[in-house]
């Protein structure tokens, strides 16, 4: 039974892995359960085929429209959602016969839909159903005789949307903040498994090694993509601000805890120094040889040490009082103190002492969470990382976040979109009618959702190419699947619900995926509707393609928002916040005021996520640009290697204040003020200035800091590790200045500008 227990719980591991927060399997059955319940509840009324589509689609347009966090942010939103329907169904009917007058219409309500966006997710949620509604009204032809009854359609299927919502998959902040933790958890399980992995593979053994690197780089995002959804929903999930800043400390500390531990491990693998880059650029070689690997007894002991940390995570037996567990924590945190470290190597030791600085991490993560009491065989170590945990809670406060400037007019986003959107649903109007006076709103639907959630002229490019691939695979689809069904109205329905879950569900994975899920949906809704054809679906690829050519037209032509614009602003953005986070962590580091550095490198993490988002329209496979491709890749990954030394610097001054090991040093600030000054070179270059100098480089951070040096350089020490990540952060912001442009100094002079090169931005 326990051997069961155990399978099944790695089995859910895996899954909660995959989907952290259970949120897209929450969201295709909260969508699915109100379209059942829709269907259940209308088919005893006697309601005809057409109106149970109506019902269906209406129920799933009230529940994935809602955004909001809070329960009673949705339940409002819900409420005030029901009118906004009515009226647009009433518009609908009312405009169905007066073709020019509807046409105006419904450009003012896109308009009006994409403008709403700017008064938050209310706002956003509300003009989504005056569209989506609104649309139904022209797909089911309503007209003003059917209006009594398709009210009442609509009212039943805000309250079965509400019903399964509130009731049947209820869903509150801290239940998901609490799957998210479980997901974080076996996120990390995951990469220290897959750190173990790396230990064990055969540097000779042909594809071997580089599966195992690609899966270490992996999971090493997909934990960072974790402790990024924690961060977004701290503030409604957690009891108050003390706690959402403490969980948020822990994460970040497991996280970096856990990176570091990866890369240590590559570099006691390999036969020379593995750059940082190698973690975060894929396909990036390392130097793996024979004469890389870790000797018999230190790799027994660290496969040894690695599972039992990996035994904490998982934790298959939280409720055992025995001293196992104990025992094991004990003996990893006491490697902090350099208790009991196995012989080996200065690289080896290293992964020991990143051993037991990650079972502090998860200590304190547990603590976080679960708020486990002192336990009788606690050792010392583990009292005194208790006492830095109370110190670290007791010295935690908040900082005002700044303002940032608000755009207007043209200007800001919501305007500039919503112009750019009602020109190009104006144009696919035109175009849609030419190709079909019936079905014409095809072309407009598309123009309108590859304009939601884009930024960029290139992302609606992209977008616009998925949602057309996407569409002919589902026409494909619709074909085979509207053939099976025949006239079974209800295997048609079930078929439909199965659409409904797989587009929800892939949503976030795959845009592609969910407008096949979509157009195979379609093909089953024409059955049931009576008017399926082949020449239906066909006309719904052209319809596609158009309304993709209108937006991408109007993007290009209307207030364009270029891609290369776009990835500099996002790129000045990312270099403002690295040199907070440096200078704040140097500061400290240097015996300045403390600061919430867990901040800070969270909004670093925030600004390097919507770079990372911004510049892929460039590294898109179908990007006609293979250098600029390749530029904007090895920028992005330069600038996660800074972040991860940034993060470090920011997770070690933060145990200062509060710490007996970690002390100040003021010979830092020396080697921040030159990484600081080099970072505001390049972040003025981006922003198409002058610099006001050129990058400093040349004589290494550690021989910058002249008294007491050897001292300083003891290996395994804190002030090691500190002088480890500024050098390896001074020659990511060196390297960072080369494909930018900005000129350098030779480092054989010091200090003597060398010719400026050619500028490139983040684009290439």
């Amino acid at each position: 039974m326990a051997l069961v227990r155990r399978t099944a719980k790695g089995i859910w591991d895996r899954y909660s892995a995959s989907d952290p927060g259970l949120l897209r399997l929450m969201a295709g059955l909260r969508t699915v359960g109100a379209i059942l319940l829709a269907l259940a509840v209308l088919a005893p009324l006697g309601t005809s085929v057409t109106h149970l589509v109506a019902g269906a689609m209406t129920a799933m347009v009230a529940t994935f429209a809602i955004q909001e966090k809070e329960v009673r942010g949705q339940a409002i939103t819900l409420a005030l959602g029901l009118p906004v329907a009515l009226a647009a169904i009433s518009l609908g009917a009312l405009l169905n016969s007066r073709v020019i007058a509807g046409d105006v219409f419904f450009i003012v309500l896109i308009f009006g839909a994409v403008y709403c966006r700017r008064f938050g997710d209310r706002g956003t949620t509300l003009g989504l159903i005056g569209f989506q509604v609104y649309f139904v009204s022209l797909f089911v032809n309503a007209s003003t005789s059917s209006l009594p009854t398709l009210y009442l359609t609509l009212t039943i299927a805000f309250a079965c949307s509400a019903v399964v919502r509130f009731a049947v998959v209820p869903e509150t902040p801290e239940r998901t903040l609490a799957r998210l933790r479980e997901a974080f958890r076996a996120r990390l399980a995951q990469l220290i498994a897959h750190q173990i992995e790396l230990l064990d593979m055969d540097a000779d053994s042909g594809e071997g090694p580089e599966k195992v690197l690609d899966d270490l780089r992996r999971s090493t995002a997909r934990l960072h993509e974790a402790a990024l959804m924690i961060q977004g929903r701290l503030d409604e999930g957690s009891r108050d601000a003390a706690a959402a800043a403490l969980l948020q400390r822990r994460v970040a500390d497991a996280e970096i805890a856990a990176e570091r531990l990866g890369m240590l491990l590559l570099n006691a693998r390999s036969a020379e120094r593995v750059e940082t880059l190698t973690l975060h650029l894929p396909s990036a070689p390392v130097p793996l040889t024979r004469r890389g690997r870790i000797g018999p007894d230190a790799g027994t002991a660290l496969r040894r040490d690695l599972r039992a940390l990996h035994l904490l995570v998982v934790r298959l037996v939280p409720d055992d009082r025995g001293t196992a567990l104990p025992y094991v924590r004990n003996r990893l945190l006491g490697y902090r103190e350099e208790q009991g470290l196995p012989q080996g190597s200065p690289a080896i030791q290293d992964c020991f002492r990143a051993i037991g600085e990650a079972a502090r991490a998860i200590l304190g993560l547990r603590l976080a969470t679960d708020g486990a009491p002192d336990e009788e065989y606690d050792s010392p170590e583990v009292m005194r990382s208790r006492e830095e945990f109370e110190a670290e809670e007791i010295s935690i406060s908040g900082e005002a976040a700044e303002a940032e400037e608000e755009q207007t007019g043209l200007r800001r986003p919501t305007t500039r979109a919503a112009v750019q959107v009602s020109v190009g649903s104006a144009l696919a109007i035109v175009g849609g009618e030419f190709l079909s006076t019936q079905r014409w709103y095809w072309a407009v639907l598309t123009c309108w959702v590859v304009f939601l959630n884009t930024a960029s002229t290139g992302e609606i490019m992209v977008k616009g190419y998925r949602r057309l691939l996407g569409t002919v695979l589902g026409v494909v689809a619709g074909v085979a699947l509207a053939g099976a069904v025949g006239n079974h109205t209800w295997a048609a329905f079930a078929l439909v619900v199965l659409c409904v879950f797989g587009m929800f569900f892939t949503a976030p994975l795959s845009y592609a995926l969910m407008s096949f899920f979509v157009t195979a949906m379609l093909g089953l809704l024409y059955t049931l509707l009576n008017t399926y054809s082949l020449d239906v679906l066909v006309l719904r690829i052209e319809e596609t393609a158009l309304g993709a050519a209108c937006g991408i037209i109007a993007a290009v032509l209307v207030l364009p928002v270029r891609t290369s614009h776009r990835t500099d602003e996002e790129l000045g953005t990312v270099l403002a916040r690295l040199r907070d986070v440096v200078s704040a962590a140097v500061s400290q580091l240097s015996g300045g005021p403390a600061v919430d550095l867990v901040d800070l490198a969270r909004d670093l993490d925030t600004a390097l996520d919507d770079l990372r988002s911004s510049t892929k329209p460039l590294t898109h496979p179908i990007a006609p640009l293979r250098a600029r491709r390749q530029t904007a890749r090895y920028i992005v990954a330069l600038l996660e290697t800074c972040a991860y030394h940034a993060r470090s610097l920011a997770a070690t001054a933060e145990l200062v204040p509060s710490s007996k090991s970690v002390a100040a040093d003021a010979r830092l600030a020396l080697a921040g003020r030159r990484i600081t000054h080099n970072i505001d070179l390049i972040a003025a270059q981006v922003r198409d200035e002058e610099p006001d100098g050129i990058i400093q480089s040349g004589s290494s951070i550690a021989s910058m800091l002249d008294s007491g040096r050897h001292e300083v350089l003891r290996t395994g020490s804190v002030a090691f590790r500190v002088l480890r990540h500024l050098q390896r952060l001074d020659e990511g912001i060196v390297g960072l200045a080369r494909p930018l442009g900005v000129p350098l100094a030779p480092p054989e002079e010091g200090g003597t500008a060398s010719a400026p090169v050619r500028r490139h931005s983040a684009n290439g």
